[in-house]
C-alpha cells in the first residue's frame, strides 16, 4: 500500500500541472477518461523515493519537486545534429509547424491537436502502453506525463521515412511531450531525437513485420530529466534503439519493451560518457510473451570525475515464451577515482526452452594495452581514446545503418577531445 507520504508527494506533483485544456475547450471524452486513469495510477503509485527497489541508486527528488510549467520561447536556434532531415520541433513541451516538416512515408499531427478528434491510432494508444508498463513495476512519472503532458506527436509510418524528433527546452518550470508512433506492416521507421524535456513518454507500437530504428543523443547541459519508451512489438517485427548520454546532471532514461508476436526481436543500447558528478541512469525491462523472440541489452559506460552510471536490466519470460533468446550486458570503465558504476540484472524466467544471459564488469583501462600504444609512441591521450572507442564500440554496432554508427564514434571522439 502506498504511504501517505508518497501519496502526498503525487498529489503535489499534479497540483503543480495545469489541468490539460486547449484553447479553453475540453478534450474528448475519451482523451479525458485516459487523464482520469493515469491520474489515478499516479496516486495510487505515489510519488518515487529513493526507497523504492528501481530507485534505490538514484535519488528521484530532482524530478519530483513540484514545478509550474515552462512559458512560451520566441526564436530558437535550428539545431541540425542529425544532418539534414524531416524534423518535427517541440519547443518548451509546444509544437512548433514553422520548423517542421513532414518526410514521405509518414503522416503525423501534434498529439494537442489529435485529444480533440475520434483519431484511431491516438485512441487506442494514448496511455495504453504505458498502462501496461506499469503491471511489474510502478512508473509513477510516466503516468504523471499521461494525465499532464499537453503536446507530442501522434505519428503513422506506412512507409520507409526517417524524422528528426527535436525537443528544446528553454528556461525554467517543466516540460511535458508525450508520443505515440504507429509503425504498420511492412514500414519502416528511423526515428532521431534530439534535445531533453523535464518528462517524455514514447509509446511505440509494431505492426507485424514492422521496422523501427531509434537514435538519441543527449548531450551538453540539461535540466533534469524522466525519458520513458514503452514498445510493443508484434510477430516477425524488429524494434531497435541506442541511445548516447552524455554529463548534464541527473538523467533517468527508462525503456519497457514486450514481445508479443512470434519471431519478434528487440534490440536495446546505449553509450553513457560521464563526468563532472553527472548522474545516468539507465533502466530497462524486457518481456518475451511469444515463441521465438531475440532480445539484447548492450549497454557501455565510461565515467569520470564523480561521474555515477546506473544500469538496471531485466529479462522476464512468461509461460510458453520458448525458444527465447535474451541477452544482457552492462559494462564500465572507470577513468578517474571518483567516478561509479552501480548495476542490477535480472532474470525473471518460466519457460524451460530458453537462452538467456546477463553479465557486468567494471574496471579502469587495460593497463597492458596502454604500456603497448604507449610504447609505440602513441600520446597518452590518443591511446587512452582509442581504447574508449574500442570499448563502446560493441553498443554502436547495434546501429543499423553504418552512417548514424559513424555520428555516435564521432561524438564519442569529441566527448574524449574535450576532457
Amino acid at each position: 500500500m502506498v504511504t501517505e507520504a508518497k501519496r502526498t508527494g503525487a498529489e503535489k506533483l499534479l497540483a503543480a500541472l495545469p489541468m490539460p485544456g486547449y484553447d479553453g475547450d475540453q478534450e474528448s471524452g475519451w482523451a479525458r477518461e485516459a487523464r482520469a486513469k493515469a491520474r489515478a495510477r499516479v496516486l495510487d503509485a505515489g510519488a518515487p523515493v529513493k526507497r523504492d527497489e528501481y530507485w534505490k541508486y538514484t535519488d528521484p527528488t530532482p524530478l519530483t519537486a513540484p514545478l509550474a510549467v515552462v512559458g512560451e520561447a520566441g526564436d530558437v536556434a535550428h539545431a541540425h545534429p542529425f544532418g539534414e532531415v524531416a524534423q518535427a520541433r517541440f519547443v518548451n513541451g509546444a509544437f512548433r509547424a514553422d520548423l517542421s516538416t513532414v518526410p514521405d512515408g509518414v503522416a503525423y499531427i501534434p498529439l494537442a491537436d489529435a485529444l480533440h478528434q475520434d483519431l484511431g491510432i491516438a485512441r487506442t494508444l494514448f496511455g495504453v502502453l504505458e498502462a501496461r508498463g506499469q503491471e511489474k513495476v510502478a512508473r509513477p512519472l510516466a503516468a504523471l506525463n499521461t494525465a499532464c503532458a499537453t503536446d507530442g506527436l501522434v505519428l503513422q509510418a506506412t512507409g520507409t521515412a526517417v524524422l528528426h524528433l527535436a525537443q528544446d527546452h528553454i528556461g525554467e518550470g517543466a516540460s511535458l511531450l508525450h508520443h505515440i508512433i504507429r509503425v504498420e506492416s511492412g514500414a519502416e521507421l528511423t526515428l532521431l531525437e534530439s534535445g531533453a524535456t523535464t518528462n517524455t513518454v514514447m509509446e511505440v507500437d509494431l505492426a507485424e513485420g514492422a521496422k523501427f530504428h531509434h537514435i538519441r543523443l543527449q548531450t551538453g547541459e540539461r535540466i533534469p530529466s524522466a525519458s520513458h519508451i514503452f514498445a510493443r512489438v508484434e510477430g516477425d517485427a524488429a524494434f531497435k534503439t541506442f541511445t548516447f548520454t552524455t554529463e548534464g546532471g541527473l538523467t533517468r532514461n527508462e525503456i519497457v519493451m514486450e514481445l508479443i508476436g512470434d519471431e519478434a526481436s528487440g534490440h536495446i543500447a546505449g553509450t553513457v560518457m560521464g563526468q563532472n558528478k553527472g548522474h545516468i541512469d539507465n533502466t530497462v525491462f524486457v518481456t518475451h510473451d511469444a515463441v521465438d523472440c531475440e532480445s539484447r541489452q548492450v549497454f557501455k559506460h565510461v565515467l569520470a570525475d564523480g561521474a555515477t552510471g546506473v544500469f538496471q536490466g531485466k529479462i522476464y519470460v512468461k509461460e510458453g515464451a520458448q525458444k527465447t533468446d535474451g541477452y544482457q550486458i552492462s559494462q564500465s570503465v572507470l577513468l578517474t577515482d571518483g567516478a561509479e558504476f552501480l548495476v542490477k540484472p535480472e532474470l525473471e524466467i518460466y519457460a524451460d526452452d530458453v537462452a538467456c544471459s546477463h553479465g557486468s564488469t567494471t574496471g579502469s583501462l587495460d593497463e597492458t594495452a596502454l604500456f603497448y600504444l604507449r610504447s609505440r609512441g602513441v600520446p597518452l591521450t590518443e591511446a587512452e581514446a582509442m581504447l574508449v572507442a574500442s570499448f563502446v564500440d560493441e553498443a554502436i554496432t547495434e546501429i543499423t545503418d553504418e552512417s548514424l554508427a559513424d555520428l555516435m564514434r564521432e561524438q564519442v571522439a569529441l566527448w574524449m577531445a574535450s576532457r
